[in-house]
């Protein structure tokens, strides 16, 4: 493998299976390779088909029947073994040991990694043939659907746990508390309908003040006054502002 590591961009998996993957070691045409660490340490690499070619049943047979052909030891082994080494039972020296793998809707395999030297890709190699024994595609017009695509096939998310089933604890207090609520519907019920009548009858209210009018006063006149004689002699009773020894007691002419 002589390409360059790059970061992963979006929509790479974090996590293959028990692998964690770090960088994107080769874009193939029918999947892609990542560079990952197995839960023991050690570094591998993991090949991921692409999504379309996941949906081709036949491309996706030919990736899980080469993962399957490298993981055998006797009979017929790897994928790229020549005639004689599949008669004799050898495998090709250029077929990486397989880790671990998964034949799902999603498959995918990791093999140990070996700088510049074979790794997952070679295990995409044989998915875009057309499966012929010369390995050659029928005719130059011959093209796989799925080559332009460039999104890794990832395994669907995990089923929804199941609803969490209630205690014999729990139950007991839910039974509980619908047997206290029935018990005071009832008793509420029983002494709104069915009450006795001995209960004390409610207070009567106090009859009402009655108020007698009385008449109202009636005014008396008064008596007039008599005029008082004045010095003067008038008797209008009124006292002349004049002296009486002056002009004679007849005031200013």
């Amino acid at each position: 493998m002589g390409e360059m590591a790059t970061p992963l961009q979006y929509g790479d998996p974090p996590h293959v299976g028990p692998f964690a993957l770090y960088a994107r070691l080769q874009t193939a045409p029918a999947g892609l390779v990542y560079l990952g660490q197995a839960p023991d340490g050690r570094v591998v690499s993991v090949a991921v088909l692409s999504t379309g070619a996941a949906l081709d049943a036949a491309a996706r047979d030919r990736f899980v029947t080469a993962i399957k052909d490298a993981q055998r030891r006797t009979g017929v082994l790897g994928w790229g073994a020549s005639l004689v080494d599949r008669v004799r039972g050898r495998a090709s020296p250029g077929t990486p040991p397989v880790l671990a793998m998964h034949d799902g809707p999603a498959p995918w395999v990791a093999v140990p990694y070996v700088p510049n030297g074979p790794g997952a890709e070679r295990f995409l190699d044989p998915v875009p043939v057309s499966g012929t024994l010369s390995g050659r595609r029928h005719g130059p017009d011959f093209v796989h659907y799925w080559l332009g695509d460039r999104t890794p096939a990832l395994p669907a998310p995990p089923a929804p746990p199941p609803p969490p089933i209630a205690t014999r604890r729990s139950v007991v207090l839910a039974s509980t508390l619908l047997t206290t609520l029935v018990v005071t519907l009832l008793v509420v019920t029983w002494m709104l309908l069915f009450r006795g009548e001995d209960d004390p009858e409610p207070p009567r209210p106090l009859p009402n003040t009655q108020f007698v009018p009385t008449p109202p006063p009636e005014p008396a006149s008064p008596e007039p006054q008599q005029p008082t004689p004045g010095p003067s002699g008038s008797g209008d009773g009124r006292e002349s502002p004049w002296p009486d020894d002056l002009f004679g007691g007849r005031g200013p002419i």
